[in-house]
């Protein structure tokens, strides 16, 4: 089989289903599977899966797993030589999967990649970025990008050229496409996971960081353009419980791949990003 694409789907009934409808309109010659995690929506959208498109393969937890949890669910089952991680909240051109396909088997050296990912009037969204390091962490921390944005610039990439293929150090979650012949060759394992410690955020980044490890590359390329909603399930959780889940994973991030002595200065730091949350963010 071509190509395995996983969705992990909590509280998105709608955007999942045009995403589903968009996927089974794609073009191209090539063999793919579906899919769907759903991480306890209780919104329809296991109904919905069950009804609308039988002919996925649906796993409905009973609880909230998380994004990695839930998408190692999949991968353990996936049958594809390419393995995409989709958020449900996207929505593929007819043309999405072939080219992306079509570039990922041209560029062996790829065994993560991402595409062009737009906005629904067809801005491109910036998803390119350099490893945290302890200082822009810091920034964000402490909320100084709200008062200094260029602080971030180096994290960030603002001038990297979206109209070009590049070698990167990380793209976004929303459409993460693996090379599972490649990734199996480097790690010696018989499906790539991501790392389960992290329940939301920074699970793709820790990904990439593996891939490089291991002496792999990451990609990102513009021969395929996807429309995001950019964090549909994310942006229903309440900005406390937001902050927790990324103070959790950026310090379980930073315990991983940076020194001990980094790891307790951005925790020590977080007391006072909390402050400005409740002060100045709820």
């Amino acid at each position: 089989m071509d190509l395995s694409i996983i969705i992990v789907s909590w509280k998105v009934k709608d955007k999942l289903k045009a995403n589903l409808q968009a996927l089974y309109a794609s073009k191209g010659v090539l063999s793919y599977e579906i899919f769907v995690v759903d991480n306890n929506s209780q919104d329809g959208s296991v109904e919905m899966v069950r009804t609308a498109f039988p002919q996925v393969k649906l796993i409905a937890n009973s609880e909230n797993l998380g994004f990695a949890k839930a998408n190692n669910q999949a991968l353990k089952e996936a049958k594809g030589n390419y393995l995409l991680l989709l958020n449900p909240d996207m929505l593929v051109n007819c043309d999405t999967l072939i080219n992306s396909l079509t570039w990922a088997r041209n560029n062996q050296q790829a065994v993560v990649a991402s595409c062009q990912l737009v906005t629904l009037q067809g801005k491109i969204i910036k998803h390119v970025r350099h490893f945290p390091t302890l200082f822009d962490q810091l920034m964000v921390v402490l909320k100084v990008p709200h008062i200094f944005p260029g602080v971030l610039n180096s994290y960030l990439q603002p001038k990297f050229d979206y109209n070009k293929e590049a070698k990167v150090d990380s793209v976004r979650g929303a459409f993460f496409l693996i090379n599972r012949v490649v990734w199996e060759e480097l790690s010696q394992q018989k499906f790539p996971s991501l790392d389960e410690q992290y329940f939301i955020w920074f699970e793709e980044v820790d990904f990439c960081r593996q891939v490089y490890v291991l002496g792999g590359e990451v990609w990102y390329f513009p021969e395929a353009t996807c429309v995001d909603h950019v964090g549909a399930s994310f942006n229903q959780i309440k900005v406390n419980i937001k902050q927790r889940y990324v103070e959790e994973s950026m310090l379980k991030y930073f315990k991983k791949w940076h020194s001990p002595w980094q790891y307790y200065i951005l925790k020590t730091v977080w007391s006072l990003g909390h402050f400005l949350v409740d002060r100045f963010y709820k």
